[in-house]
C-alpha cells in the first residue's frame, strides 16, 4: 500500500475528529465557560500562574508533552507491522488520548490549576491523592533518568564510525543557542514589553542559522565534540543534563521554558511541514508488512502495542503537564479545547510520523534487518537513528542533503527530549511539594521552596540515571514498568475525570470506557511482566512492578467506594471547584 494515502486519511480523521468531537466535549460534556476567571487570572503570581498568549501555550504545552517517547514507541511497535501501530496511533489519539489530555485540563482548570493527584483529593479523599502522588513520583523520576542517558548519548560523540546512526553532537550547538535565544526572548517580552510579534521570526531565524552552522564539520571539530576532541562522555553530558533541568525546575515558568518551548514548536512546525510535504513528494509504498504476527523473540502483539505506543496515543504523563503546569497559564477556559484535545492530535501526528519513517522511509532490506527479531532491534537509541534515517529519506525528496536533513531532524529530537526532562523535572517537583504538603512536612517559602524541592528532584533523576541494577542503568533496566505505569497513570486520570463527570450527571462515559480499555491492557501487561520477573529471580523488577498494581488495585477500590457516594448525592449542590 502507498504510505502517503495511509497518511492522508489519517489527516482527514484527525481534522474531523478535532471538529465533531472535540466540539460535543466542549459544549454539551464539559461546558467549557468563556466568561469565568481562571486559576491563571484569579491567582496571577508571575511565577507559576501566568495568564499566557494561547497561541505561545500551545506550543509550550505542545512542547511539553512531545518527547522522545511519541517517535521512540512507534519505532519499536512497528516490528508486529505498520497497521496495528497506525491504528493505534490515529484513534486512541482521538478517543482516548485527547479525551485524557483535554479532561484532564479542564478538571485542573477547576480545582485552581493544581496536579492531579491534588484533584484526585478533591474527588476521592486523601489516600487517593498519597497514592497517585506515589506513582507519580516513580514514573517521572524513572522516565527521565531514561532520557537524561538518551540525550547524554545522542550528545556524545561516537567511539567508533559504526555508532554514528546513534550519535549526533551537531546538535549541541543549535540546542544551547535555543536556550540562550528562548531567554532572551523571555526577558525582552515579559521585562521589557516587546511582542511575540517581532520577538518569534527573529528567535526562530536564529535558531535555524545555528542550526545550519552546528552541522558543518569544522564547527563540530572547533567546539572539542568530535571523536579526538576533549568532548564529555555520556556520564560527563548526563551530569550536565541534571544541572540544567535543576536550573530550568527553578527559574519563572517565563524566563526559559515558555519561550524556549515555543520557539521549539516552531521548529517543529516546520519539520512536520517538511516530512510530511517530502512524504507527498516521494509517495513511497511501505517496505513493511502490514501486519506479522509472532515476530521473534517479540511479546504478544496484545497488549504490547498499546504499552509500547504511549505518548503518541495515550499517555499519562500528558495529564501532569496538563494540570500540572499548563493550566496554571490558561487565560480562558474556552482555550482548552485547542490547547488540551488539540496539542494531543498534534504529538499524534509525530507518532504518526514515526510510524511511517520507519516502514516506508527505510529500504526493504533494512527493515528485515532491523526488524528481524526483537532482539535485532537493538536499544533505545538505536530505534531514534532508524526514525532519523526514515525522517531523512522523506526530506531528500525535497533536494535536501542527508547530512543537513539528518541534523536538523536529530536537533528536533533532541530539543524534546530536552522540553521533557526541564517540564517534567518542574513537574517532579511540584509532585514533592504536594507530597510534603499532605504529610504536613513544613518547607520554607519562596526560592528555598523550590531550591530544596529542585534538588530532591534532580536527586531522585540521578538515582534512575546512574545506578545500574544488573550491571545496567536502573532507569533502563526498569524500563520495561514505564510503559505499563505511564499507561496506567492514564487510566487512573481518566478515572479521576469519569468520577468528576459522574458527579454532575454528565456524560462519564466518554472518559470511562476508554479509562476501562487502558485499564484492562495495562494489567494485563503488568501480570504478564511481573511473573517474568519471578521465574527470572529479578527481585527489585518484581517488587515494584507488584507494588505498582498494588497501589492500582488500591485506587480503582476508592473510586468504587467515592462513585458510591456520589450515586446519592445531589448533583446541583456539587461545587465547580474542587479543591
Amino acid at each position: 500500500m502507498n504510505a502517503s494515502l495511509a497518511a492522508a486519511l489519517a489527516l482527514l480523521a484527525y481534522a474531523l475528529g478535532y471538529w465533531l468531537y472535540s466540539g460535543y466535549l466542549s459544549r454539551s460534556v464539559f461546558g467549557l465557560r468563556p466568561d469565568v476567571a481562571t486559576p491563571a487570572v484569579r491567582l496571577n503570581d508571575g511565577v507559576d500562574y501566568v495568564p499566557t498568549n494561547p497561541w505561545v501555550l500551545f506550543g509550550h504545552h505542545y512542547a511539553s508533552i512531545a518527547g522522545l517517547a511519541p517517535m521512540l514507541g512507534p519505532a519499536v511497535a512497528v516490528i508486529w507491522g505498520w497497521l496495528p501501530a497506525l491504528i493505534w496511533v490515529v484513534l486512541g489519539a482521538l478517543f482516548i488520548g485527547c479525551v485524557h489530555d483535554f479532561g484532564s485540563m479542564v478538571v485542573s482548570l477547576r480545582a485552581r490549576g493544581r496536579s492531579i493527584g491534588m484533584v484526585a483529593e478533591g474527588i476521592m479523599g486523601r489516600r487517593a491523592k498519597t497514592l497517585f502522588h506515589l506513582i507519580i513520583f516513580f514514573l517521572v523520576a524513572l522516565a527521565m533518568g531514561v532520557f537524561v542517558y538518551v540525550i547524554a548519548l545522542l550528545f556524545s560523540p561516537a567511539p567508533t564510525p559504526e555508532d554514528a546512526a546513534v550519535h549526533f553532537p551537531q546538535a549541541v550547538l543549535p540546542s544551547a543557542a535555543l536556550m540562550v535565544i528562548a531567554a532572551l526572548m523571555g526577558f525582552l517580552h515579559y521585562r521589557r514589553g516587546l511582542p511575540w510579534k517581532i520577538l518569534a521570526p527573529i528567535g526562530f531565524a536564529l535558531t535555524l542559522l545555528f542550526t545550519y552552522v552546528g552541522q558543518r564539520p569544522d564547527v563540530v571539530s572547533f567546539t572539542g565534540l568530535d571523536v579526538h576532541g576533549y568532548a564529555p562522555d555520556v556520564q560527563g553530558w548526563s551530569f550536565i543534563l541534571l544541572g540544567y533541568a535543576f536550573l530550568a525546575s527553578v527559574l519563572p515558568v517565563w524566563s526559559l521554558l515558555q519561550p524556549r518551548d515555543f520557539l521549539n514548536s516552531l521548529l517543529l512546525y516546520l519539520g512536520l511541514i517538511a516530512l510530511y510535504g517530502g512524504l507527498f513528494l516521494l509517495s513511497p509504498e511501505f517496505t513493511a508488512p502490514a501486519f506479522r504476527a509472532n515476530p521473534e523473540g517479540a511479546p504478544s502483539i496484545f497488549p504490547a502495542v498499546f504499552i509500547i505506543i504511549a505518548c503518541g496515543a495515550a499517555s499519562g504523563f500528558h495529564s501532569l503537564v496538563s494540570s500540572g503546569t499548563t493550566a496554571k497559564q490558561i487565560a480562558r477556559e474556552t482555550h482548552a479545547r485547542p490547547i488540551g484535545y488539540g496539542g494531543m492530535i498534534g504529538e499524534s501526528l509525530l507518532g504518526l510520523l514515526a510510524v511511517l519513517a520507519t516502514t516506508a522511509g527505510i529500504m526493504s532490506d533494512q527493515w528485515e534487518v532491523r526488524y528481524a527479531s526483537w532482539k535485532s532491534m537493538g536499544g533505545l537509541g538505536a530505534q531514534i537513528g532508524v526514525f532519523i534515517q526514515g525522517c531523512g529519506t522523506f526530506l531528500s525528496a525535497w533536494g535536501i542533503d542527508p547530512y543537513l536533513g539528518s541534523s536538523f531532524v536529530s536537533l528536533i529530537v533532541v530539543s524534546y527530549a530536552l522540553t521533557s526532562l526541564d517540564s517534567a523535572t518542574r513537574l517532579l517537583r511540584y509532585n514533592i511539594e504536594e507530597m510534603a504538603e499532605s504529610a504536613r512536612i513544613p518547607l520554607p517559602q519562596g526560592v528555598y521552596r523550590s531550591l530544596i524541592t529542585g534538588s530532591m528532584a534532580v536527586a531522585a533523576i540521578a538515582f534512575f540515571a546512574f545506578y545500574r541494577i544488573n550491571g545496567k542503568a536502573a532507569g533502563l533496566a526498569l524500563w520495561e514498568l514505564f510503559g505499563t505505569t505511564n499507561q496506567l497513570l492514564a487510566a487512573l486520570a481518566l478515572l479521576v475525570v469519569s468520577l468528576y463527570l459522574y458527579q454532575r450527571r454528565r456524560n462519564y462515559l466518554v472518559a470511562l470506557v476508554p479509562m476501562l480499555f487502558l485499564l484492562v491492557a495495562t494489567v494485563h501487561s503488568m501480570w504478564e511482566n511481573i511473573q517474568k520477573f519471578w521465574d527470572h529471580k529479578e527481585w527489585p523488577l518484581f517488587v515494584v512492578g507488584a507494588a505498582l498494581l498494588g497501589l492500582a488495585a488500591w485506587l480503582i477500590l476508592e473510586a468504587i467506594a467515592t462513585a458510591r457516594r456520589f450515586k446519592k448525592s445531589n448533583p446541583e449542590t456539587e461545587p465547580d471547584i474542587l479543591v
